[in-house]
């Protein structure tokens, strides 16, 4: 996804088609539980990652969750997923200003995968969809097109948005940069990349930053749960559809197999990688 086919690289992992994984789990202290499903999809092959872990920091128990889809290679989804979480939780502000700490992280882990590749002399990018939850706050940080959906009050939310080059913010962004945007089968960066923000690129790093928007919801008793996909799931399936499918799934593992496989009976072309997060703080409680 994100490049055109002229410029993908051969050198990403290969999977059989049939190749799926799905997993998850609970918190220990019981607040939320998650499950995920990956799949190469119609693709030969697999540039989607996945990170779902929980931590403790500084007494806190802390989950940390993302979505990573590749383009130009799996190596800058699969450095992004080894490394993020660590320079995150361990930044020395990551309780006391976790957003600062999330944009520190961010920034950090592109210059290091940056120069990885300056000294290859290569060049791959990656999205990043990722949810951190501390206390009663759930942080969704993103760069790229790996989106993010809640279900609030019912409600399907999206609490990302896309990194597309044509939005006007974007494009503005770019132009006063040096690039250009122009349509070549979808609106690219430099006539290449369908993105306008990502991890890696290093050839258009001067206008494809890694600099993530990130917005912070309350964990109450409105929250029911979060999905983090990549565009595999969301080129083929609406924020409402996915919330539609979800809700009636109490087990989140079986909840994100399932957007996985009606992403790919709808016709999804790409990787497929659903990751579910469902908050427990209504569990065993009365509401209206």
């Amino acid at each position: 996804m994100g490049y055109l086919n002229s410029v993908l690289s051969s050198g990403s992992q290969v999977y059989a088609d049939d190749v799926s994984v799905s997993g998850g789990g609970i918190s220990q202290n019981g607040k939320f539980s998650y499950g995920y499903a990956s799949s190469p999809g119609k693709r030969s092959s697999m540039e989607d990652f996945y990170e779902t872990r929980i931590d403790g920091v500084h007494g806190e128990i802390v989950g940390l969750f993302g979505v990573f889809d590749g383009h130009g290679g799996a190596r800058a989804a699969e450095y992004v997923k080894q490394n993020l979480f660590n320079n995150l939780i361990g930044h020395p502000k990551f309780i006391s200003d976790t957003k600062s700490a999330i944009a520190d992280a961010y920034s950090h882990t592109d210059s290091e995968f940056l120069k990885l590749e300056n000294s290859q002399n290569r060049d791959a990018g990656s999205t990043a969809s990722t949810a951190i939850l501390v206390g009663d706050r759930l942080l969704v940080a993103n760069v790229g097109d790996s989106r993010a959906v809640i279900c609030k009050g019912g409600k399907a939310i999206a609490v990302s948005r896309d990194h597309k080059p044509n939005q006007t913010d974007e494009r503005q962004r770019i132009e006063e940069a040096g690039g250009f945007v122009i349509w070549a089968g979808t609106w690219r960066v430099g006539g290449v990349l369908a993105l306008s923000r990502a991890f890696g690129d290093r050839l258009l790093k001067q206008y494809v930053v890694a600099d993530p928007e990130i917005q912070e919801e309350k964990i109450d008793s409105s929250l029911e749960f979060l999905i983090l996909a990549s565009d595999g799931l969301w080129d083929v399936v609406t924020n409402e559809e996915a919330v539609g499918m979800v809700k009636p799934i109490q087990e989140p593992e079986k909840a994100a197999t399932r957007l996985m496989q009606e992403a790919y009976q709808r016709g999804s072309a790409d990787n497929i990688t659903t990751v579910v997060v469902r908050f427990l703080t209504n569990q065993g409680t009365s509401s209206l």
